[in-house]
């Protein structure tokens, strides 16, 4: 049985609204761990928020221009966890 995992955004220093400026999956889309899965902007750099499983994208819940920070959910994903094989 699949699980549904929330991606948040990681520890990003001390920016509470940083930009999206780059979505890059969409809902649907298969990916793996550590797979980017967004970009975002602050005044020093930019950074890929990763994915923390391998699964399918079912949800995005930002777009670019959105203002995001530490803890927020980007994405909601359909992972397989290792007890889920079937015989």
């Amino acid at each position: 049985m699949a699980r549904q995992i929330e991606v948040k955004v990681p520890d990003i220093g001390d920016f509470d609204a940083v930009p999206v400026i780059e979505v890059l999956v969409a809902v649907g889309d298969r990916v793996s761990k550590d797979q980017g899965l967004a970009t975002l902007e602050s005044d020093k750099a930019t950074m890929e928020v990763p994915s923390s499983d391998a699964g399918v994208v079912r949800e995005l819940r930002i777009k670019v221009g959105d203002r995001v920070g530490e803890g927020v959910v980007i994405a909601i994903l359909e992972a397989e966890g290792e007890g889920d094989a079937t015989p």
